[in-house]
C-alpha cells in the first residue's frame, strides 16, 4: 500500500468501517483527554541532533528476554482485532512476524490462543487479567505455557471497564446488531461488509470458549465482566509470579513506587501504559510518565512504553527517555481494517523506515546510541 504515515492508516479506516466499529477501536473513555495527551506528549520534547557522529548505517535491531528482534514497535494487545478483517489476530501476527517483532495476543481475542499457535509460528506473548475466579486465570496461564506464548502480559488497569461514551452513542455491541440503525451505517461501508459477511456470525471471545458451554458472545461478553476483580493485589501478583516460568510483564503500570514494588518481587519487565486512554480519563500521559519509572528501577529491568505512538519520532523519544521498545495498538487495528496482514506489515514497515531516517538525521547508528544518548532530547517549552 502507497500510504504516507499511520494517519492516513486512520482515515482510511474510518472511510472503510463502519462508525460504530470505528470507534471501538478509535475511542477512549469519557472526555477522551488521555487519549490526546497521550498524543501530544511527543510534542513536548524537541530532538537536539549531532549530525557529524556518523550514522551511514543504522541498526534497529534490539535484544528482549533473550530473543533478538529486528525492529522495536511491538505489536500490543487489542481486543476484537478479528472484527477489523476476517481472522484479524492471526493476520496481525504473520505481519509482526515478517517484521522480525513480537505479537501480543489480547485476552478478548476472536481467535484462542490454541488457534493463533496452530497459525503462527514467530514470537508471541499472552494477556492476562487477575479474575475473581483464580483458577481461571490459572487456566489461562496453563493454555499460554501449552501452547508456547512466550512471554505473559499481566494488565492490572481494568479491573473495572472504563466509561467509554463513544460506545454508548453508537449502541456498539457485540456481536453486531442487526437491527435498521445498524444496517444503515453497515450498507454504506460495503466492502467491510462484504469482507466479513461470513465472520460476523462467528465472532466470539475465543479464549473464553469452554466444551460444553454456550458460545453466544453475548453471553461471554457478560462472564467476562463478571469476572473482573478491583480486589486484586499484590498477593495475586505473587502467585502468578510463581506460577508462570517465563517472562513476566506488568502492563498498565504509571506510578514509580509500583514500578518499585513490582521489581522486588521478580517482575521481569514493566509496559508504562494507561489502557490507550480507555480507562482512567485524566490519567497522566504514558511517555509523561516513563522518566520516572525508568529512573526508579535502573536498566536492569526492561521498560517498555505503550500509548500515543504515531511516528517512528515518537519510537526514537521514547527509547531516548529510557523505553527498551514500544507497543501499538491502534495504528494496528487501522492497518488491519485498510489491508489485513499487508496492512499492518506496512504500518510497520512505515514506521521502521521513520525510525531509520530520524536516527539517520540525529546521527545514530544503532539503538543502543538512542538509549545512552538522552542528551538528544530537550524539553519543547524550553528551546
Amino acid at each position: 500500500m502507497n500510504i504516507r504515515s499511520i494517519a492516513e492508516f486512520r482515515r482510511l479506516a474510518q472511510v472503510r468501517l463502519p462508525r460504530p466499529v470505528f470507534d471501538f477501536a478509535d475511542g477512549g473513555a469519557e472526555d477522551e483527554s488521555t487519549l490526546r495527551n497521550n498524543e501530544r506528549a511527543f510534542s513536548r520534547w524537541a530532538l537536539l541532533p549531532q549530525s557529524l557522529r556518523g550514522a551511514a548505517q543504522r541498526d534497529l535491531s534490539i535484544e528482549l528476554f533473550g530473543q533478538r528482534l529486528q525492529l522495536p514497535v511491538l505489536i500490543g494487545p487489542t481486543g476484537l482485532a478479528g472484527l477489523f478483517w476476517p481472522q484479524g489476530e492471526l493476520a496481525s501476527a504473520r505481519a509482526a512476524q515478517r517484521a522480525s517483532t513480537v505479537y501480543c495476543l489480547s485476552h478478548g481475542s476472536v481467535c484462542s490462543m490454541e488457534q493463533l499457535a496452530q497459525g503462527h509460528a514467530g514470537q508471541r506473548w499472552m494477556q492476562v487479567f487477575v479474575y475473581k475466579d483464580r483458577g481461571f486465570t490459572r487456566e489461562l496461564t496453563e493454555r499460554a505455557k501449552a501452547s508456547r506464548f512466550s512471554a505473559l502480559i499481566l494488565t492490572i488497569d481494568n479491573q473495572l471497564l472504563g466509561k467509554r461514551e463513544r460506545d454508548w452513542v453508537n449502541g456498539f455491541a457485540i456481536p453486531p446488531r442487526f437491527g435498521p440503525r445498524e444496517l444503515a451505517q453497515y450498507a454504506i461501508k460495503p466492502a467491510w461488509w462484504w469482507a466479513m459477511r461470513q465472520e460476523l456470525p462467528k465472532i466470539t471471545f475465543g479464549n473464553y470458549v469452554r466444551p460444553g458451554e454456550p458460545q453466544s458472545v453475548a453471553g461471554l461478553a457478560g462472564r467476562m465482566g463478571s469476572l473482573l476483580d478491583p480486589a486484586m493485589n499484590w498477593r495475586d501478583v505473587e502467585a502468578l509470579r510463581a506460577h508462570w516460568p517465563g517472562p513476566l510483564l506488568l502492563k498498565g503500570v504509571l506510578h514509580p513506587e509500583e514500578a518499585a514494588q513490582a521489581q522486588k518481587l521478580g517482575i521481569d519487565g514493566l509496559i508504562v501504559s494507561n489502557h490507550g486512554g480507555r480507562q482512567l480519563d485524566g490519567a497522566i500521559a504514558s511517555l509523561d510518565a516513563l522518566p520516572s519509572i525508568v529512573d526508579r528501577v535502573g536498566s536492569s529491568m526492561p521498560v517498555l512504553l505503550d500509548g500515543g505512538i504515531r511516528r517512528g519520532s515518537h519510537v526514537l523519544k521514547a527509547l531516548a527517555l529510557g523505553a527498551r521498545a514500544v507497543l501499538v495498538g491502534r495504528p494496528q487495528l487501522w492497518a488491519l481494517a485498510c489491508a489485513g496482514e499487508n496492512g499492518v506489515y506496512d504500518m510497520l514497515e512505515l514506521l521502521r523506515d521513520e525510525l531509520d531516517r530520524a536516527m539517520g538525521l540525529c546521527g545514530l547508528e544503532d539503538i543502543a546510541a538512542i538509549s545512552q544518548a538522552r542528551p538528544i532530547l530537550a524539553r519543547a517549552d524550553l528551546i
